[in-house]
């Protein structure tokens, strides 16, 4: 078998690509790997297509055998890498013997890292996508030790290495540009003011669903609830104890709460994804492009 063995699965270890979007009307997510520029580096040093699956630790990485010769590249969260006991390149292609086991250590700053594989994990797809859905349940199981992880067949593009953009670090403080509406209306105009002022920090309850908050909470001008509506990657949400949350790429598509504005996609919501409990977070106006600014 070409793939390898789970030694550690870590605190939590998934296969991720690009996640299965178009299905919202069946009340599927999109899922999908939470740093989409760290996923697309890992695939890109070794001539992988972007939708390649990888894998996704976090915090504390992941221990895997591998059972025939592979090349390996690790992004994303920075970590100690090790092949067979000696240190190995992270943040570029390494080659592996058969037989020889890789620990992915624990993330240093950030919280999570991209494990690719030439040929890309070969999880079995569900609705066109490899990803693992921690809402839905769709998709393969988080890795558990003793699990086999198969890799797919390499294609005809070469391994990249150095050439690769580096990815940027996590943050240490996350500047989320927001886009207000479509029930920013739903609060006192000076709580949404004092949005722009306010600083939130991460709370220790963030997951793959939503990255929660800490904070001065944001108050209502309406009472009653909104009859569940569609929510997209990127809303705000704001629940009965006023503090946003920021739906990632497990979000439910549907919701009662009211939304006071949307995160576009983008680097913003790649860095949440890296934002450990504690990091600062300022949401500021989005710009025309959807990154901070004015309009």
């Amino acid at each position: 078998m070409n793939g390898f063995e789970v030694l550690r699965p870590g605190a939590l270890t998934t296969v991720q690509d690009l996640g299965r979007p178009g299905y919202a009307h069946l009340g599927v997510p999109r899922s999908g790997a939470l740093d989409t520029g760290a996923h697309r580096l890992a695939n890109r040093l070794l001539g992988n297509p972007p939708q390649a699956a990888t894998l996704e630790t976090t915090l504390d990485g992941v221990r895997l055998r591998a059972l025939a010769p592979v090349v390996i590249a690790v992004t994303g969260a920075p970590c100690a890498v090790r092949a067979s006991g000696h240190p190995v390149a992270w943040g570029a292609p390494v080659r592996l013997r058969a037989g020889a086991e890789v620990d992915i250590g624990r993330a240093e700053p950030g919280l999570r890292s991209y494990v690719a594989v030439r040929g890309g994990f070969a999880a079995e797809p569900v609705l066109g996508s490899r990803s693992t859905d921690l809402l839905s349940g769709l998709g393969p199981a988080a890795l558990s030790a003793g699990a086999l992880l198969p890799v797919g067949t390499p294609g005809p593009d070469p391994v990249h290495g150095v050439d690769a953009p580096a990815a940027p670090g996590p943050p240490t403080e996350l500047v989320l540009p927001l886009r207000p509406g479509p029930r920013a209306d739903w609060f006192t105009p000076a709580s949404t003011a004092g949005l722009w002022r306010a600083h939130y920090r991460v709370s220790a309850a963030s997951n793959r669903i939503g990255l929660r908050t800490e904070g001065p909470p944001l108050t209502r001008a309406r009472t009653g609830e909104l009859p569940s509506e569609g929510m997209v990657l990127g809303a705000v949400q704001v629940p009965p104890d006023g503090r946003p949350v920021v739906f990632l790429a497990d979000h439910p598509v549907t919701g009662g709460y009211p939304v006071i504005g949307v995160v576009p996609r983008g680097p913003a919501l790649d860095a949440a994804a890296q934002a450990r409990p504690g990091t600062v977070i300022r949401f500021v106006a989005a710009g025309p492009t959807g990154r901070p600014g004015v309009g």
